[in-house]
Parts: structure tokens; sequence; C-alpha cells
């Protein structure tokens, strides 16, 4: 709780005192350099649900993440309230003592009469409770060798000038020497508190006085953020809790005449339109702002640290009006636009895909010039390897290429939205079926590879599915042009919103949290890439790979011209391909015989690098380097070469160390090799074939129709095309048809009939 700090008098305090103005920080991305900051703790954060005593849970989160930050070498300040509460509970218990006692001593028994207790007075809760909430801070704290100091303010010593300074050397002084500043007002002599009430059955201070102080030490200490934490996300266009309510994540100042405030609850929600207020005027005097909730269970442990590390949390305050829609408004533009997508005849969304493909050929001057750009500055910066500039260079031949395989797409889109899996006559009248429709909308994250825009686009279109792209920053002037073109041929019927692409400086695992609005994310790039989305995203499935760790099983029964052929293709063929074997499995009877030295040959005048497994170097004297791991995925000319005892061994040797992705058998035994593909539990295995055609273009999935493979067990696994895009729905024709007609009382029976899904339906 604090005192009396009307908001009117800011913007008269930055003229007193000649305040210059500094820029803020622009960009959440810029949060992680701020060096000192202020924390501002709400009524609702510090005090318990029974607003009596303190949240002590979190206050130690909060505690932890502060001094992590003040060790790390920045200026860490706390503004905080509590004190009232942490005095009404002393009081509470004091009164409750004292009343057991005197009326122990009146009747003569221990048994007590129910009793009222008196209101308490704030300044008296305040002056019971700051003692205990330092000492409490102050042991918090010790335990991570971080000092403290307690600092009490009244309006005074703001609007008097030498008590101004005084307070400003000191806090200086405090900060010099590595000491947190804890903040509060001293509300044990401010004068009596408004009527309106924080804490039931306690006139405290009203909380919006308490962001008026923390945005007040923040600009009088120069602070680079102020981070103030509530019982709420953030700042919503209209009040929390309505139907239609949406979480700003960027707020320009420019824009407050479109909020709606709500009003005023226990603690704090109703005092969001004074925390904006004190939020816009710290902005303006030159620090930055951040508006989150520091009460929820899941995210409380690391809230201010994410804030300061420039993740998507709560509301950012800033100068710098945003150049054009929030990911959010794309997201919800691109599922309304897709569903209108969905919706068109087949043949329409043929014709968007035909067109693309015009577009790519037609207009491949503008798209080179572009991507020349973006090869130039690569080649200029160093940052990216020879094969990360070989996918990141586009030419007319590929153009032509993808254009090809768009027109192949466009084909297989007149057969995808809307098809019939099952038919069911479920009773007389009464038809049940299963059709297939777009899962909705689509994040697909890609590294440095433009081409693969139009093929995802294109995928998406003969879906129906809605798309938000967010492509690598090496690639960003192509994946404009590419976008534009797309946007260019949706317009063709209307559906120009369907395809977006993020442009903003939203950060990878920030859009892995939008689970409300996206419905898959599909990660193409680095199996790090794909990992770190995984562990991102909370709460939407993700369709991919992490490692393409193959195997090649060569067993007793393999032909020696089978075997050279397929290890050099799986191995050799591109062995940065995530269908490229990464360990060779040789039977032990084929050690020591003509097959294995050739196959050791070829490796050998391949330039293959062989690392020994466990087994095999158990059979030489002198071996290759021995391998460091076997779940090794080496993407070069690099193999682990190991021995198993039976094809069962091979089977449980891939089991244990393999990534489900693609395994191989070469044998002329066909018994051994159908107990290999039953039993072998991967996303794709084959007999006697490279591992290399575990690839939609290899499988008939059209060209360029592949948004990659997966290795999950649902959904979608192994190279997921058109088919991998769509989902189910469960369509009923009725005629007045009630469950009720059902029941043993009813008139009608099922029947549960199964029809051809070509059939007229007829009755």
């Amino acid at each position: 709780a604090v005192s009396h700090i009307k908001l009117a008098e800011l913007s008269n305090f930055t003229v007193l005192h000649g305040r210059a103005h500094r820029s803020s920080f622009a960009y959440r991305s810029e949060l992680r350099h701020a060096k000192r900051i202020v924390v501002k703790l709400g009524s609702a954060v510090v005090t318990r649900g029974d607003e009596c005593g303190l949240a002590l849970g979190r206050l130690a989160s909060i505690v932890e993440q502060v001094a992590m930050l003040q060790n790390q070498g920045r200026e860490m300040m706390i503004v905080t309230s509590g004190a009232v509460a942490f005095g009404k509970q002393r009081l509470r218990h004091e009164i409750l003592l004292s009343q057991s006692v005197r009326q122990a001593l009146h009747s003569g028994h221990n048994q007590l009469k129910d009793t009222s207790l008196p209101v308490l007075e704030a300044r008296a809760c305040a002056a019971a409770g700051q003692s205990g909430l330092m000492a409490l801070y102050e042991a918090m704290f010790t335990q991570y060798s971080t000092c403290t100091a307690q600092i009490l303010v009244t309006n005074l010593d703001f609007h008097n000038d030498d008590k101004r300074q005084n307070l400003n050397s000191t806090l200086q002084e405090l900060l010099r020497m590595n000491i947190v500043p804890i903040i509060n007002t001293n509300d044990a002599v401010v004068p009596p508190p408004e009527p309106n009430s924080d804490l039931q059955g306690v006139n405290v201070i009203s909380i919006k006085d308490n962001d008026s102080l923390a945005a007040r030490l923040a600009v009088e200490m120069k602070a680079d953020l102020l981070i103030a934490l509530s019982d709420v996300e953030g700042l919503y266009d209209s009040p929390p809790g309505t139907d239609d309510a949406k979480l700003i994540d960027i707020f320009y100042p420019g824009d407050q005449q479109s909020i709606t405030f709500g009003t005023k609850s226990r603690v704090g929600l109703g005092g969001m339109e004074a925390k904006v207020k004190a939020a816009v005027w710290a902005l303006e005097s030159g620090t930055a702002v951040v508006i989150a909730n520091g009460t929820h269970p899941k995210v409380t442990g690391h809230v201010i640290t994410d804030i300061v590390e420039g993740k998507k949390v709560g509301t950012f305050f800033t100068e710098i009006k945003p150049a054009g829609p929030t990911v959010e408004q794309q997201t919800e533009a691109s599922r309304s636009s897709g569903r209108t997508l969905a919706s068109l005849p087949p043949e329409q969304r043929g014709e968007i895909i035909c067109h693309l493909a015009e577009l790519l050929t037609g207009r491949k001057e503008e798209i080179l010039a572009a991507n020349k750009i973006d090869v130039d500055l690569a080649i200029n910066t160093g940052s990216l390897s020879a094969a990360m500039l070989k996918r990141l260079s586009l030419s007319p031949s590929k153009l032509n290429s993808l254009a090809i395989g768009l027109r192949q797409i466009a084909v297989a889109a007149q057969h995808s939205v809307g098809r019939v899996l099952r038919r069911i006559r479920v009773a007389h009248n009464l038809i049940l079926e299963q059709i297939t429709v777009p899962i909705g909308v689509l994040l697909v994250i890609f590294e440095a590879r433009p081409d693969c825009l139009p093929q995802v686009s294109a995928l998406s279109i003969a879906s129906g599915n809605a798309l938000l792209l967010k492509g690598g920053k090496e690639a960003a002037n192509t994946n404009h042009v590419l976008h534009q073109i797309t946007q260019e041929a949706l317009s063709v019927h209307g559906v120009k919103d369907a395809v977006q692409l993020v442009s903003t400086r939203e950060e990878v695992e920030d859009l892995c949290r939008l689970d409300k609005l996206i419905d898959l994310i599909i990660p193409r790039g680095s199996s790090q890439l794909v990992r770190d989305i995984q562990r991102a995203a909370k709460g939407i499935p993700v369709l991919g790979h992490t490692e393409g760790i193959c195997h090649v099983y060569v067993d007793a029964e393999a032909d020696i011209d089978k075997v050279i052929k397929i290890v050099r293709d799986s191995k050799c063929h591109y062995p940065a391909a995530c269908n490229s074997m990464e360990t060779l499995l040789i039977h032990r009877d084929v050690l020591r015989t003509p097959l294995f030295d050739q196959i050791i040959d070829m490796l050998r005048t391949e330039q293959v690098r062989i690392h020994a497994g466990p087994q095999f170097a158990s059979y030489l004297t002198f071996s290759p380097s021995e391998a460091k791991s076997m779940r090794t995925e080496y993407s070069d000319l690099e193999c682990c070469l190991e021995v198993v005892d039976s094809m069962q061994d091979a089977v449980d040797h891939i089991h244990k160390y393999g990534s489900f992705h693609t395994d191989v058998i070469i044998t002329e035994n066909e018994d051994t090799a159908e107990k290999f593909l039953r039993q072998v539990d991967s996303a794709c295995v084959f007999w006697n074939a490279s591992s290399r055609f575990a690839d939609g273009y290899r499988f008939g999935l059209a060209k360029g129709a592949e948004v990659g493979i997966s290795t999950a067990r649902i959904h979608a696994r192994g190279p997921v095309g058109l088919e991998g895009l769509l989902t189910s729905k469960w369509v009923l024709r009725g005629d007045g048809h009630s469950a009720a007609d059902f029941t043993d009382h009813g008139t009608m029976t099922y029947l549960h009939e199964n029809l051809p899904v070509g059939e007229p339906i007829v009755g």
C-alpha cells in the first residue's frame, strides 16, 4: 500500500524538475540491454487470496529472479505493496489472542463466544507490518547473497527539491554498492486514505497510486525499464473477462482512445486506467514499460526474466507506432480468409495455384533480383555455410521446376477438401458421412529456403488451410517478393489474406505460444530448429522430426551387388539429407568376407569416414575412431559401423538408438525381410531399397508437394504431402430424427449399414 500521488501531477513533475527527454527502448528485443530496472509489485501480487498476509511462494520466486538479474550486473529496484496486509495479519492474531485471554478470565473456562473483529485502521496495519515485510525481503534476498535496503517515502520527498535530491542521492549510492533498494510509502504517517477499498474490510491506498510511485521513481532514477506486475495478463482492448477482450501485445500511446477500461475490482484490475496513464508518462520520459501478470502460478517463476529477455509477456509500451498488424491480427485475418478459401470449389483453388505458378516464371526477374540482394548480403557477412548458400540461391531453372511442381499440386487440389471417406446409413433417412476438411491455421517456420514459401503456400491453398509463414532473415527480400506474388494469386478469388508472412520482430518461441490461434506447427530446417520448436510449443502439435538417424542393415543373406549399390546411395548421394544413412549395421557372419571388404573399399573410395561401434571395435586390433554416440546424425560423409548377431539384434539396436525415421534391410531371405518390415517401428521401413526413397516426390506425392517428414505417431507419419494437411469431420443428414426414437420405447432401429462413398444416397 502506498500514499496518494495524483497522476495529474506527473506532467507538472517533469516541468518542475527540468527532466530532459530520453528515448526508451522501441522493441522488446532491446529490453535485454536494460541496465537499471524498477519492478513494481502490486497488492494483488504481494498479498494472499484471503487478503490477509503475504503470498510467500510468489514473493520467493520474484526475489529469486530479481537477485539473478542483480547478480548479472543489472541495477534492480523494487516498489512494493504488502505492509498493510502483513500488518493486518499480525494485528488480527494479537486481537484474537487478547480476546481469548479475557474471555477465559471472565468465564472461567476456555469456551469462546462468537466475537467480531473491529475494523483495522490502515495506518496502524502499515506500522505493524512494515518491519515484518522488510525482514521477510531481507531474509529471502540473503539466500542469494544479495543485500537490500528499505526506503520509505512520502509526497514531500517528491515535491521538495532538497528531499527529492537526497532521495536520488541515497538510491544512487545504494545501487553503486550493488544493493537492491526496496521502496514503499510510509503509510503509517500518510493522510487518511480515500474511501475506495482495495482489500476487503480495510481501507487502503488506491492501487493506482502505487503505479504512480513506481513511474515517478523510474523516471527520477532514469531507469531503462519499469516492470509493473499485477493480477492481469496486461492491457486489454476491453475489460478482461468480456467475450471479445483481447490482450494487447504492443501498446502505442496514440491508440489509447481505442481502449475501454473496466470498473474497480478487489486489487488492481480496476486500476488499469491508472496503470496506463503512469506507464505512458514514464514512457514519454524515457523509461520502457511492461505491464504483466505476477500472480499466474505457471509463469510467476520466470515472468521478470522473460520480460528482460525480450519474450512476449504482458503488454509492452512503445513510442514507435507498429508498422503493420500484429501477428495475432495476421493470424485472425488468415483464419477468416482461410475459411472462405476452404469453401471455394476445388477448381477455383486449382486456378489460384496455377496462377501462382505462372507468376513465378512471369516475374522471375523481380524474384531473382531480390534473391541476389539476400545472397550477396550472406556472402559479404559470411553468415551462411556453402550448403545453406546453395539453399538460399534461386535460379531460372529452379523457378521453372517450382512452377511445374505447383501445377501438379493444382491437379491434386481437385480431390482434397470435401472428399467422402466413409458413408453410413445409421437408420432410414439418417445418413452419416466422414469428409476431409482443412486442419485450420498452419504455422510454417523455415530457415534460408525461399523456395519453401511457394511450395507450402500451394499445399495450404490446395488443402484449404490458412497459413502463417515465418522465414529466416537471410531470405527476407526474396520472401517478401514471393509473398506478394502469392497474395496476388490469392486475390483472383478474393482470399488474399489466407497466406500471411510474419515480418515483425516475433521470436519463434513467442509464435509457439499462440495455442488459441494456431492449429499445427511445421518446422522446415535443421534438427536444432525442430527441437527448439518442439520444446517451445505449448499446446500446439508439431509436425516434423528432430533427427534422421537412419540405419541400413546388411543381413547374412544379402546380395553383394545390391549391398554396394544401396549403401553407396544411402550414404553418399546427399549426405546432408535427413534420409541419409547414419549407421551401417552388419551381420557378424559378413565380417572377414569378400562382401565386407568390398563395403569398406567402397566407403573409402567415396571418402566416407567410419566410426566404429562398440561391438565392431571389439573385433579389431586397430579400429577406426570409436563412435562417441550411437545416436549421432553426421549429415556428412561420415557414418557409424556396428556389428549385430542377428536380424532381431538389428531391430533391437534400431529401436534403442534410432530416430524412427527410415530404416533398411538388405537380404535375399523373404521371411527375414518381412519380419524386419513388421517389427521395425519407424515411419519408413524398406527392403532392398535405398533410404533416400523416403521422400514425398519419390513416393509420388507430386513434385514439391511435401511439407516435410514426420516421425510422430498420430495424424501424419513419414513424408507428409497434401493428405497430411487434412483432417476430417462428421456430417449427419436426418429428417427430424431424435435419439429418443431409438430407445426401447421408440419407433426406430439402428441399421449402421456401410455404403460405398460414391453411391447415390437413397433413403
